[in-house]
């Protein structure tokens, strides 16, 4: 389930016999077991957890989402890996669940199967949108629709199709609505390519086939497209296995990504717009335990080929472990220590954590803040979802097993399954559900407002079909003190027909760090030019700000490329990583421009340690020769040597091979 890599897997033989025999004890399922195993957890300071649903009301729960009205939904995996001796456990196929508490106790008493089949087993993916409610499960995306409320799906419509790894678990994972109006949503590794429901290529805004061939990505990607699955676009490509995406009201993408079992590096990334995350090598597509110059010393740097120009550095690495549900809070009701921060599920430390995030020049910085764990060897929380009160609620998937494609339950009627929620002390078990009315401006400005993802979009699809109707009310909103609130409402003004040259202008002159990156954030997702906005930004004092200057720069035709990109590049200070890429990022199918610019401008006092930096990630035909400067310097440490002849093997031409003959001349003297 869920990359489901077994923790300790040399104890996999012996450990099976002891599941089989956990399994067998049959006391551990239904209501009583639950609510006594309840006792092993541990929230998270200021928090406290409840016990809100179990099965049989719900088993083995794969993915989730909470609706605007609390309602849990639930994919559920009774038939995780048919292929496997256990054979396919629920006939009928798997269920999507709709757990409500009807009396108000706490806990779901009430369940309403959404649907059943075989084309939803161990779905992976559910987004509930209004009417619409999208269910990934390769090789399909779903668009279910209850045209009249029953909670009853009355029509199923194919989104994409074609997506490999049907039945595995790195393949098509959940969808999320942003806060720009656009879907996001990943695949892992196994999932390949994206295709139409008429079997057609999905291609990107530069008309490339979306596949992992390496023409040019690879392995597990994550995309953005318009809610009817038209302009998709791959933000992020070269990831194992990324199991969910999550995104902030500035736009922000952050997600998990599990390593190669048994190897330590579990990680946390944000996902930086148009890059390459490093799982194999960008060039030739191999695995990162093939021997390469100059690689990590540490296997768990090593996997993610951080050694290499072109990978965006990782935001935090976990250890080993189970990556699986993931979550932008952005709710109000928990302490501050869960504020603004991932929330993120790890199946195999059987741990929900925190991540609590502050800027590291053009990146991120973080601290860890655990939310729910147990000593109980069966909790593996699956995903984690706001509520429309701001609490949390947490699937636990609870097996014995958590790996290697196994599970501990292979029979259905003993078969487990428990949802959670966590709140703060003293707030109850019990969701209150705010009134929710989006037929006024008022009423949709709070539901704009809500950390719950539903009700977020009903009320931005609102306030958005209103357009200059909703002006007054999203003003007070965007002239407010809470940056998080002002985001929201700020991608709903500049979408007014009129009114985008006027918020445009206010946000690059605003106070804050992130609202004046969000103006270069929104001239990407919306395919606007960029150039003007970022002459006015590049020199901004923010590194944050200038990253998304260079980030807007990419693939863009304009002949001002190379001067702007320079001056972006002459405020590198050496020791930026994120900074780095995202320039090479922005230099992107133009590098021998912007190289002959920056050079122009720099003279001979290229050689810094920024300028060095700068020769190491660009792949432009002048690069090599100013490499074998670097590496021939009696300066440059011997260590340092490896890092720039491995620069060398990103780049293609005569211009390389010339520099590989001058450094053989050169060693044989």
């Amino acid at each position: 389930m869920m990359n489901r890599q077994l923790i300790f897997p040399v104890a996999c033989a012996m450990a099976f016999a002891s599941l089989v025999s956990l399994r067998a004890d049959a006391s551990r399922s239904g209501i009583d077991a639950a609510k006594e195993q309840m006792k092993q957890m541990v929230p998270g300071e200021g928090l406290e957890v409840s016990l809100f649903a179990a099965e049989p009301m719900v088993v083995n729960p794969a993915n989730m989402d909470v609706d605007a009205k609390g309602r849990v939904w639930v994919t559920e995996g009774a038939n995780y890996r048919l292929f496997q001796k256990w054979g396919k456990l629920r006939p009928g196929g798997d269920r999507i669940q709709i757990l409500e508490d009807s009396n108000g106790d706490g806990m779901a008493d009430k369940a309403t199967t959404f649907y059943q089949g075989d084309d939803v087993n161990t779905a992976l993916g559910i987004c509930v949108l209004g009417k619409k409610v999208i269910v990934a499960c390769s090789p399909n995306v779903f668009v279910f629709t209850d045209e009249d409320g029953d909670g009853k799906s009355d029509k199923k419509e194919v989104l994409f199709t074609g997506i490999s790894g049907a039945d595995h678990d790195h393949a098509a994972h959940t969808f999320t609505f942003g806060p720009d109006g656009k879907l996001y949503f990943n695949f892992g590794n196994a999932g390949k390519q994206l295709k139409r429901p008429d079997g057609s290529s999905v291609k990107d805004r530069y008309g490339r086939d979306i596949n992992d061939t390496g023409h040019p990505y690879r392995q597990g990607m994550v995309f953005r497209c318009n809610i009817d699955g038209s302009d998709v676009e791959v933000l992020g490509h070269n990831f194992r296995n990324n199991f969910e995406v999550c995104v902030n009201s500035f736009g922000t993408i952050w997600q998990s990504d599990n390593d190669d079992d048994g190897n330590q590096g579990v990680r946390i990334n944000y996902v930086m717009d148009y890059g390459n995350f490093g799982y194999t090598d960008e060039m030739t597509g191999a695995g990162w335990g093939q021997k390469r110059t100059g690689w990590e010393s540490e296997i768990p740097k090593r996997h993610w080929h951080l050694n290499d120009p072109g990978v965006v550095p990782n935001l935090l690495q976990t250890g080993g472990g189970s990556p699986t549900g993931i979550l932008f809070y952005e709710g109000k009701l928990l302490p501050d220590a869960y504020r603004n921060a991932i929330i993120h599920c790890d199946a195999g430390p059987r741990v929900v954590r925190a991540y609590t995030l502050k800027p590291d020049g053009a990146g991120y910085k973080t601290e860890i803040v655990n939310v729910l764990t147990s000593t109980d060897n069966w909790y593996r929380p699956s995903d984690v979802t706001a509520a429309p009160d701001g609490s949390l609620y947490v699937a636990d998937w609870n097996d014995a097993g958590v790996g290697g494609h196994f599970m501990a339950d292979q029979a259905l009627a003993t078969m487990t399954g428990r949802i959670y929620r966590v709140a703060p002390k003293g707030n109850g078990p019990t969701t209150v559900v705010p009134k929710l009315d989006v037929s006024s401006t008022k009423g949709a400005i709070a539901a704009l407002e809500s950390a719950n993802l539903e009700t977020r979009y009903l009320g931005w699809t609102k306030l958005h079909a209103d357009g200059a109707k909703s002006e007054g009310e999203l003003k007070k909103l965007w002239n407010g003190k809470d940056a998080t609130l002002r985001a929201r409402a700020w991608q709903l003004l500049v979408r007014i027909p009129g009114a985008e040259e006027k918020y445009l202008k206010a946000a690059a002159n605003d106070y804050n760090n992130d609202i004046r990156a969000l103006t270069l954030h929104y001239l990407r997702t919306e395919n606007k030019d960029p150039i003007a906005w970022i002459k006015k930004l590049i020199n901004d004092p923010s590194p944050m700000v200038r990253r998304e200057c260079a980030l807007s720069l990419h693939r863009q035709p304009s002949a001002e490329v190379p001067a702007l990109w320079t001056e972006l590049a002459k405020q590198h200070d050496g020791k930026d990583r994120w900074y780095l890429e995202a320039l090479g990022i922005g230099a992107d199918n133009r590098e021998d421009d912007c190289l002959n610019a920056y050079l122009a401008a720099v003279g001979d006092h290229w050689n810094t340690e920024a300028g060095r930096d700068i020769i190491w990630r660009s792949r432009s035909g002048k690069a090599p020769a100013l490499l074998v400067k670097i590496i021939t310097d009696p300066g440059t440490p011997e260590a340092a040597k490896q890092r720039y002849l491995r620069s060398l093997d990103f780049i293609k031409g005569p211009e390389k091979d010339a520099a590989l003959i001058q450094l053989l001349t050169a060693g044989s003297k």
